[in-house]
């Protein structure tokens, strides 16, 4: 069976909950719920399985922290034999606007800690789903605006986008990065 990594960043713990940083955590507990998939605490992360046209796809949140992500990353891809052509990593991206998205094949880690670790650890080849979650904050006040909370009219922006990462997963699974990113990348400028 064809086995699929996906891994949304953020950090553990209640009081990062809803935070902009937590954004790649936010997709995958909908698609797990979307899924009737159960996240189980388990090394480096948790994890969350279901099956999907016969493909496996594994749902990781790591709990290693931002910084470390690539920890937890590097360990499901070895443990499960995972390429990395088959990993997908959900991210925030204060580059982009709040509801907006862009799927890429690889690239520079932006400035993100987690995708930097990410990074060192294996590289720049695998596919990412970044999400907007703009940059309204004053000169130096940038981890304060990536740790603080979406507000209930951000969510009224990013929701939409959250519905379409949902998708934009599945359709990486089942047709491939190429075919996704020609279909979805046009919807996420904002």
């Amino acid at each position: 069976m064809d086995k699929y990594l996906i891994c949304g960043l953020g950090n553990p713990g209640n009081e990062y909950e809803g935070t902009r940083h937590n954004t790649g955590f936010m997709v995958l507990d909908a698609l797990a719920k979307a899924s009737n998939a159960v996240f189980e605490d388990k090394r480096y992360g948790f994890i969350a399985e279901f099956t999907l046209k016969g493909r496996k796809i594994i749902l990781l949140k790591p709990t290693t922290f931002m910084n470390l992500s690539g920890n937890a990353v590097r360990y499901w891809l070895n443990k499960e034999n995972i390429d990395q052509s088959r990993l997908l990593v959900i991210s925030d991206d204060i580059a982009l606007p709040l509801g907006a998205f862009r799927l890429k094949g690889s690239g520079s880690n932006g400035g993100h800690n987690g995708l930097g670790n990410i990074e060192q650890l294996i590289g720049k080849d695998y596919p990412r789903l970044r999400m907007g979650i703009g940059n309204d904050y004053a000169k130096g006040k940038q981890v304060d605006w990536v740790l603080g909370h979406y507000s209930e009219e951000d969510m009224k922006i990013l929701q939409p986008s959250i519905n379409l990462a949902e998708d934009i997963i599945k359709s990486f699974v089942l047709s491939g990065l190429g075919f996704t990113m020609n279909e979805y990348n046009k919807l996420g400028k904002k």
